[in-house]
């Protein structure tokens, strides 16, 4: 049902109204200035036409014309009415018109212009669009500005209007000057390159400036070289030779890029001969090796793309001789170049550190076959390295220097460049020692014997100034006189070609300075020995051994006492044994040995047995724990040899209280041995049971076999049950660390290293238990096995505890491994007494007695 409402003086006649709309004109008649009741009218009509509801917002607006929620609503929907029409359409002028009727109004709300903008440019009114921009920045306040110029500079870079966009763009970096980045690149895309390499200058000029996009200073830099150096034709308001030379100063950490920017600019430009000049002057100050490579590559590539165009354009126009002779230059130049890559890198190594003394010798190789070029180099060298600041030997540039021209026969000239290397200041004093050895070496290559040794008498000779050898204070002339090195050539030429006398001044000048080794000691002594200064070498020895202490002192003391016993034997016994003692005394266990052999040898054969005894005695206790075993063993034997085996049990059982178990097992076993040899198998039985204790079943199953042999040939059923009784208490005994197990099982299993749970991988905890108890089962059931079986019948042991009835019933039955004796000794056997026991007689071993037996 319609409604004709009553017409009043503010609205149209025309206005209709439903049945269902009255409650909100009431409510509108009552609060006509309301705001939420205009909302709630327009949500219930959003389905009406869209004439009415335009009516309505426009009934709204014309009573809340300041109200931003309505105008906001209204041109909303306006803008949704003429969405999917035809923008030639009349309902766009229409749309809007309402906007610049809002804007008389809603002309500070920066969403409203942002939409009507967005609605402009959907139509593609450009002209409009740009001046609906431009009133927008104008009536909104500076601080809102930032929300219009992303749309605008949209629709600038939208359309090829390089110019507008321009004159946009500079006005939006008068208001944010941090997005010059941007502009710049809109530049390079519009092919603006001149202004956008100005931009770009004058950000890399402003220390301030941060880059939106991470950039440092080096690659702004950077962007600029590369932008000036590829387009030398399109950027001319700008000095690109000293942009770039700036930069050179300015990031010399990447000079060859820098470089080849600005060859790359001169090449581009079509300045060919400017572009090698730059090559050329890059690859003579370069510091670095990447540098270099880089500028070297870039100028190779260069003069290669030379000569191809050189070559292509003659085979197009035709060869001329001028063309001839031109590319013959050119692949000259080329060649050369590429020759010159070895020189020009080791001045680029030279640079870096102009004392680099190997850098030196590899440069002269490289003149090799040029003696002018050689010599300019050798002499450049050694005017620039210091010889404080050298890395390696600045002396081998002077004897390299005078090797040259000794080579090429100037030994004049030779022997003034040594003379003046000795006068350099050197930091080390082997340095100038080198120097003057090298000196000796050159008069001796050519026979100038007596000038060789005048120079080395020179270098050794008394300073005016005497100074340690080790005094940084003092210069190295001062200090050559204590050079070992010196002295020692010249100990050598005085006893090539000099007197007895004259070398052993030498040697004793030597010794008075104390800068003797124990080498020079040994030759020194073996000098009077060899002129049979028996004596005199003696004496030297001592004053090597006053000047050095252990381990130093070990060969001269080796040396002196071979000497000693050599010459005099047994004639000074006295004096040899207060060597020795003197050499052991403050001796270290690692030297001992040697010593303690050479001392018995002297006793065995010059002096008493027992001083022998006693010297192997301190022996095996001055050595080092590993060089025991042998020197017991050493021990033994000797005693063995002069006092008899019987001797060595004492021996034998302190080596097993000293050694380790391992070889204190072994000891126990020879031990045993020895016993059994003699007879003494009651002893033999005891030190099986003593070595026992450290003997565990599972691991050593070779002891155990063999004392399981002896017991069977030697023993009988008790001390078999006591040998077991013996090893199962071991082996529990074992069995309670469980540690010890764990490792002694890997040990059997042939793992050298690992733990229990490498026994089982992926397992831990109670299953490493369980698998223990396993291994410990199966162990005592081989133990079990290894048992003897017990007889059902009589065992044929002899039993301490048998009676004569069981002893007779034995007797009678048949063995079938019996061996057949002859009648006589059956008939000697029936005449005994069954209470009786047949003794037999046995000679003793000759080595009880060893040396007291009589011949």
């Amino acid at each position: 049902m319609v409604v004709m409402a009553r017409p009043s003086r503010s609205e149209r006649p025309d206005l209709v109204f439903e049945e269902e709309d009255l409650p909100y004109e009431e409510e509108i008649m009552r609060n006509q200035f309301s705001v939420k009741c205009w909302l709630r009218y327009i949500e219930f009509k959003q389905g009406a036409p869209k004439p009415r509801l335009n009516q309505l917002y426009e009934r709204a607006l014309k009573l809340l014309p300041c109200s931003y929620k309505l105008w906001y609503r209204y041109l909303k929907a306006r803008r949704a009415q003429v969405k999917h029409r035809c923008v030639t359409d009349p309902a766009y002028e229409d749309v809007n018109n309402c906007h610049e009727r809002a804007f008389v109004f809603m002309h500070k709300m920066p969403r409203l212009w942002l939409d009507y903008c967005q609605f402009l440019m959907d139509q593609g009114r450009v002209t409009h669009t740009r001046r609906t921009f431009d009133r927008a920045l104008r009536a909104l306040p500076i601080t809102q500005h930032s929300r219009v110029w992303p749309l605008y500079l949209r629709f600038l870079r939208s359309h090829p209007l390089p110019e507008t966009a321009v004159r946009g763009y500079r006005r939006f970096l008068k208001l944010s000057p941090e997005s010059a980045e941007e502009y710049i690149e809109y530049l390079k895309s519009s092919d603006r390159l001149d202004e956008a390499a100005q931009r770009l200058a004058t950000v890399v000029n402003d220390e301030r400036f941060v880059s939106k996009a991470g950039k440092s200073n080096y690659q702004l830099w950077h962007e600029l070289c590369d932008l000036i150096s590829q387009n030398p034709d399109k950027v001319q308001s700008l000095n690109v030779d000293a942009i770039i030379r700036g930069g050179l100063t300015r990031f010399t950490d990447q000079l060859g890029k820098l470089w080849c920017s600005l060859a790359d600019y001169y090449i581009r430009s079509g300045h060919f001969e400017k572009a090698r000049d730059v090559y050329e002057e890059a690859i003579r100050t370069v510091m670095t090796v990447r540098d270099f490579t880089q500028v070297f590559d870039s100028y190779a590539q260069f003069e290669e793309s030379m000569i191809a165009a050189k070559m292509e354009t003659a085979s197009e126009l035709g060869r001329e001789e001028e063309d001839d002779v031109d590319l013959e230059l050119r692949l000259a130049r080329f060649e050369q170049l590429i020759a010159r890559r070895p020189l020009l890198l080791n001045s680029v190594l030279l640079r870096q550190n102009p004392h680099h003394v190997h850098e030196w010798h590899k440069r002269v190789a490289l003149h090799q076959g040029r003696p002018r070029e050689i010599i300019n180099t050798y002499t450049e060298a050694v005017q620039t390295v210091d010889p404080f600041k050298a890395t390696g030997k600045p002396h081998t540039l002077w004897v390299a220097f005078a090797k040259f021209y000794e080579d090429n026969g100037q030994l004049d000239d030779a022997r003034v460049i040594l003379e003046k290397a000795t006068k350099v200041s050197f930091k080390q004093v082997d340095d100038l020692a080198s120097v003057w050895c090298e000196c000796g070496e050159l008069e001796l290559r050519h026979e100038n014997y007596d000038q060789a040794l005048r120079l080395l008498r020179k270098a050794t000779a008394l300073p005016a100034r005497r100074a340690e050898y080790f005094d940084a204070s003092e210069p190295v002339q001062n200090r050559v006189y204590k050079s070992l090195k010196v002295w020692s050539m010249l100990a050598d030429l005085e006893e090539s070609l000099g007197t007895f006398q004259s070398t052993k001044a030498v040697y004793d000048r030597i010794l008075d300075l104390r800068i003797a080794t124990p080498q020079i000691v040994i030759n020194y002594a073996m000098f009077l020995e060899e002129h049979k200064y028996f004596e005199e070498s003696f004496k030297a020895y001592e004053r090597g051994i006053s000047l050095f202490k252990w381990p130093n002192v070990s060969d001269i003391w080796s040396t002196y006492l071979t000497k000693f016993i050599a010459r005099y034997g047994g004639r000074k016994l006295e004096r040899a044994r207060d060597l020795f003692e003197q050499a052991l005394d403050g001796c270290p266990p690692k030297y001992a040995k040697t010593l303690y052999l050479l001392y018995a040898q002297l006793e065995e054969e010059w002096g008493l047995a027992r001083h022998a005894m006693a010297v192997y005695e301190r022996a095996t206790r001055a050595v080092e724990p590993a060089q025991q075993y042998d020197m017991f063993n050493i021990y033994i034997k000797r005693a063995a040899e002069i006092y008899g085996v019987t001797h060595t049990r004492g021996i034998y059982q302190k080596a097993i209280e000293v050694l380790s178990d391992e070889h204190a097992r072994e000891m126990c076993l020879r031990f045993a041995d020895m016993e059994c040899k003699l007879g003494e198998i009651d002893r033999a039985r005891a030190i099986y049971s003593f070595c026992s204790q450290i003997c565990d079943p599972r691991t050593t199953g070779a002891f155990w076999q063999t004392w399981k042999d002896f017991e069977v040939r030697h023993g009988n059923e008790d001390t078999i049950r006591e040998m077991l009784r013996i090893r199962r208490s071991v082996q529990a005994t074992y069995n309670t660390q469980v540690n010890f197990m764990a490792s002694q099982m890997l040990k059997v299993s042939g793992s050298a290293t690992g733990t229990v749970s490498d026994l089982a991988p992926g397992q831990s905890g109670l299953d490493d238990m369980k698998l223990l108890e396993q291994r410990a089962e199966q162990l005592a059931a081989e133990a079990e096995r290894d048992q003897p079986p017990r007889a059902q019948s009589k065992i044929l042991f002899v039993r301490s505890d048998a009676s004569r009835e069981e002893l007779a019933e034995l007797a009678q039955q048949a063995n079938p491994e019996e061996i057949e004796l002859g009648e006589d000794e059956d008939e000697d056997e029936m005449d005994l007494e069954p209470n009786e026991v047949r003794l037999e007689q046995q000679s003793v071993p000759a080595a009880v007695f060893g040396s007291l037996k009589e011949d």
